[in-house]
């Protein structure tokens, strides 16, 4: 039973489906705005959303917890730095998911994340 469960499967095993969000979440960090399915756009709105809160908290533990999560330890320093003026005086709903045309292969709804 998946009673209460947040996240879709996204129909991968459990290791897959972390590595997979851990990816689309560095991306997204990086780039600012990323173009994904609507349900991964939807995964991976959370786990941003925990990473910048925790860049926002600015602690050691933070920090560590962050670059475990993350990919590129120099993304997360640059993530630290910056937002600080960036997000300060919003509480949650650090990112935008907007639906966009379907995918041409598999009629797959399209989204594109970005960092508000």
């Amino acid at each position: 039973m998946r009673h209460g469960r947040r996240v879709k499967k996204l129909g991968r095993p459990a290791d897959q489906r972390r590595a997979l969000l851990r990816s689309l979440a560095t991306q997204l960090i990086r780039h600012g705005q990323i173009t994904t399915t609507k349900t991964r756009a939807k995964a991976v709105r959370s786990e941003v959303d925990k990473i910048i809160t925790l860049a926002k908290d600015g602690s050691l533990s933070a920090r560590r917890q962050a670059i475990a999560y993350l990919y590129d330890k120099n993304l997360v320093h640059s993530l630290f730095e910056n937002v600080q003026e960036r997000y300060a005086n919003r509480n949650g709903g650090y990112t935008r998911v907007l639906r966009t045309v379907r995918r041409r292969g598999d009629n797959a709804e399209m989204a594109i994340i970005e960092l508000v």
